[in-house]
């Protein structure tokens, strides 16, 4: 590698880099800061995300790639990893007051969710998938501790435990599968893998390495079989590592399976039968199961599990359209979940938690405001109009009819609404029910620019939805 390639490379890779470098320093001027002036953390963990968004926008104009064809700076990297920047800041807003009650305001939390964030950019121009890999993995060893540090509370403790152990098989089988690639196609490389297999005809091992590579990515986003981790690990996790696992490491698990399966593999095998059969499945259970639910953050795991399953019918579409439709899904997905979970969160106030269902009864005679944003998102969540929730719904369910699947648009329609009734539902408990205490949010400033933005966002894109998609499909694969 000459000298003028290695500059390109790291100008590809300088949002990574001031990620990590911002991390590494935050890692130790966090034990240099006096206890209880927490609060600078926050502040210089979220400007470390805005300097590597800048640089990010700065590197948005051409397609760079870097380190010998193992990572590039293109537009569809750049709207993922925008999709986590937002993730990430938000979350940071929400931790504010959250972490001091629970106790967890260490610097520590704040790198690690700093290093998730690295992973899950390297994770959206990662094209090798040895390069992928290692973003995975990266974000994923971050995301394990953080489950986890709630120290003192079992279901914590339970719930990381649950999610290595998970976590370490589904990395295995994925780098089962990424070993059988590499036998079959002698690299590792997308792109070199798409001249590879392209226009053979159905091979049993490739269809064998496809199945691993499936199994182990689809883990990532919480989708049948691969689920069971979810609702214990959403519940166990302190409430805004939850919320930022619901959108940020979800996102980076469909840009790994939009950059892989619609690249080099579906050309040359049926793989979009398999993630057909698991977008319906995991869809239907997450939405019935969700019926049952009393704990508001076990109802939220299994509602991720249900729009998981619909973002996967996005890639079983394929094409433009269907990936447009994903990247715009999750953008949407990201903004109306983290905005019903900063309610979960800013509940959570003394001993009042605000994670069971009941807890909401007579929110609206209490607190008409948070009561009406609540209701913003529930109606997104459940796809009604005008919301975004709608739109993110629709343009999915469109690029499926116009690719032939339409019996497949039928049951995405059907299936949605069964999840509509527990999120209506929670609507009566919160409008019909009368209060059974009295309680006081913690509503701090920066939760209320955090509901602020996210209710923006959710209106927004609804009233405007026709331009975020353009953005969406201008960012596929480089546009």
């Amino acid at each position: 590698m000459t000298a003028a390639t290695l500059f390109q490379s790291i100008l590809a890779s300088l949002p990574e880099i001031v990620v990590v470098t911002g991390a590494c320093i935050l890692l130790i001027l966090g034990q240099l800061v006096p206890k209880g002036q927490g609060y600078f953390l926050v502040w210089a963990s979220a400007a470390t995300v805005l300097v590597a968004a800048l640089a990010t926008l700065l590197l948005a104009g051409e397609v760079r790639p870097a380190y010998s064809g193992m990572f590039i700076a293109d537009r569809f990297a750049v709207f993922f990893k925008m999709v986590f920047y937002l993730s990430t800041i938000l979350t940071f807003l929400l931790s504010r007051k959250y972490a001091e009650i629970e106790g967890i305001a260490l610097s520590e939390y704040y790198v690690l969710l700093l290093f998730a964030l690295s992973g899950m950019m390297i994770v959206a121009s990662a094209t090798d998938l040895l390069s992928i890999y290692v973003g995975l993995e990266l974000m994923a060893l971050s995301t394990y501790v953080l489950t986890g540090f709630l120290r003192k509370e079992r279901r914590s403790n339970e719930a990381a435990l649950k999610y290595v152990v998970l976590g370490g098989v589904s990395t295995g089988i994925f780098l089962y599968g990424v070993s059988l690639i590499y036998g079959i196609t002698g690299t590792t490389q997308l792109d070199a893998m798409a001249a590879a297999v392209t226009g053979d005809p159905l091979d049993p091992g490739l269809l064998l390495a496809v199945v691993f590579i499936v199994a182990g990515l689809v883990f990532k986003v919480g989708a049948v079989p691969f689920h069971m981790w979810v609702p214990d690990v959403y519940e166990g996790a302190p409430t805004t590592i939850t919320a930022f696992m619901s959108v940020g490491p979800k996102a980076a698990g469909f840009a790994v399976i939009l950059r892989v399966f619609l690249n080099p593999l579906v050309a040359a095998s049926d793989a979009w039968i398999i993630v057909a059969v698991i977008a319906v499945v995991t869809m239907a259970l997450g939405s019935f199961v969700a019926l049952v639910q009393d704990n508001f953050k076990r109802l939220l795991a299994y509602s991720s599990i249900a729009h998981a399953g619909f973002a996967l019918f996005g890639v079983v579409a394929g094409g433009a359209d269907g990936i447009a439709g994903v990247m715009l899904y999750l953008l949407i997905y990201a903004f109306m979940n983290l905005g019903i979970f900063g309610i979960v969160i800013m509940m959570r106030n003394g001993d009042f938690s605000g994670e069971v269902i009941e807890d909401y009864a007579g929110f609206a005679k209490s607190h008409r405001g948070l009561a009406l944003l609540m209701l913003l998102y529930l109606f997104s969540l459940a796809g009604i109009p005008p919301t975004a929730g709608f739109f993110a719904k629709f343009y999915v369910l469109v690029a499926l009819v116009e690719r032939g699947f339409v019996m497949l648009a039928v049951i995405a329609v059907l299936l949605s609404a069964v999840a509509a009734y527990f999120y209506i539902r929670i609507v009566m408990v919160i409008y019909m029910r009368e209060p059974e205490r009295a309680f006081e949010p913690a509503l701090t400033p920066s939760v209320r620019a955090t509901l602020a933005l996210t209710a923006a966002g959710t209106i927004g894109i609804g009233l405007f939805p026709a331009w975020f998609l353009r953005l969406a499909q201008s960012s596929v694969f480089g546009g």
